[in-house]
């Protein structure tokens, strides 16, 4: 962390739902405070105050945002440093310390002479973005709403299989568009579809899928006709499976209408035409990377990768295990939105070639995306240090 020799008081807070607890220590590790902090506004500046006025503070918590968010807000709107000591660090700093107690005072304490004697360890917050923090909330809810669709996808198909295997390969497959939906909302069951008629069944899949519905209608018709027997259980299933598809024609709709204010947010963000550039970024993957990348401080593009999880891990011991392994850690959002957008990027000549050179040398599918997606994240790195847009590598005439 930067400035750390001139800071004279290092504050470690255990925040809390309700109550944090704080304690700070001089550079010479003498406690100056350890207390209780509440969850309010006016009493966290008293106390921050009370100690501001002996030198520079810094100001680390073990949890910068959620229930940790109002300390930080108040130490920023002092002017005083902050910082962020993360949990898995703080936990390994921890065994390291004498006792097996777990109290908030102790873990206060610890996160304060980490942030004296290991500055190393702690990581910057810098004054927080409107538009990344909105966009942060905005990203978690559209993480919500993709798992309850799924699940709730899962949940049909499970249904269709247990009452008529033969029409959940038809409608589970094709499950993703809306006229799937909208089929299981108005004939939830095998005998509602038979009384309807193929041609009834035609024009409202027609009308939410032009061109496949027609084809649609005669796959279902096909599929009833494998299986005649009623499976206990059909009529509890018609009665579920109206319910479940409202529900997953909902979530879908919500998504849509979150990813509009996404979109919004993220074309006024000062780093988009900067993202943007870069082939296969999409606005789900622009607003995974300006909410967990940017305001971050990062000092080289393995760095930056480490922190993604796309860093190679080395293990080695004597001579029986060596190898470089895939790393299990890092951010889960941002490591699924590289990923995501180097399989994307599968589209671009470039991004193409370099996967099919990856997949020649013997590493598989998920490996070469990997793979891809490290050199992405390489590149990216370049673009947000120097402020500069995308550009292809000129190519060299034979």
């Amino acid at each position: 962390m930067k400035d750390h020799e001139q800071v004279d008081i290092f504050i470690g807070v255990d925040v809390g739902k309700s109550n944090h607890h704080a304690v700070a220590i001089d550079r010479k590790g003498k406690k100056l405070l350890d207390r209780a902090l509440p969850q309010d506004e006016a009493k966290l500046q008293a106390i921050i105050r009370s100690v501001a006025g002996k030198g520079r503070v810094l100001l680390v918590v073990d949890q910068p945002s959620t229930i940790g968010a109002l300390p930080v807000a108040v130490a920023q709107a002092e002017g005083i440093m902050v910082g962020y000591l993360p949990g898995l660090a703080m936990r390994r700093i921890a065994d390291l310390h004498p006792g097996e107690a777990k109290t908030d005072a102790r873990d206060a304490a610890i996160i304060a002479e980490a942030a004296r004697t290991l500055p190393h360890t702690l990581r910057s917050i810098v004054l927080a973005d409107e538009q990344a923090a909105e966009l942060s909330m905005l990203c978690g809810f559209d993480d919500d709403l993709a798992k309850q669709a799924t699940a709730t996808s899962n949940r049909i198909r499970g249904l269709l299989t247990q009452v008529h295997p033969a029409l959940e390969r038809v409608v589970g497959k094709h499950l993703d568009h809306p006229a799937m939906a909208e089929l299981l909302i108005k004939y939830p069951s095998p005998e509602k579809l038979r009384k309807a008629g193929q041609p009834r069944v035609a024009t409202l899949l027609s009308r939410h899928a032009p061109r496949a519905g027609k084809g649609w209608a005669a796959e279902v018709f096909t599929a009833l006709g494998e299986q005649t027997v009623v499976v206990a259980g059909t009529g509890a299933a018609g009665i579920v499976l109206p319910q479940l598809a409202a529900m997953l024609k909902q979530l879908r709709t919500a998504r849509e209408e979150l990813l509009t204010q996404v979109e919004a947010l993220v074309e006024a963000h000062p780093l988009h035409e900067v993202l943007t550039s870069m082939p296969a970024v999409g606005v789900r993957t622009e607003a995974r990377i300006i909410t967990e990348v940017a305001g971050k401080e990062f000092q080289s593009a393995g760095h930056l990768a480490s922190y993604a999880g796309l860093a190679p891990v080395t293990w080695r011991s004597g001579t029986s295990i060596r190898g470089d392994h895939p790393s299990k850690k890092g951010n889960k959002n941002l490591k699924r939105a590289f990923f995501l957008s180097a399989f994307a990027a599968l589209k671009d000549p470039l991004s193409r070639a370099y996967y099919d050179k990856k997949r020649a040398e013997g590493k598989r599918h998920n490996q070469a995306l990997i793979a891809l997606a490290r050199r992405r994240c390489d590149v990216l790195f370049a673009m947000l240090r120097d402020g500069t847009f995308y550009e292809a590598p000129a190519t060299t005439a034979a």
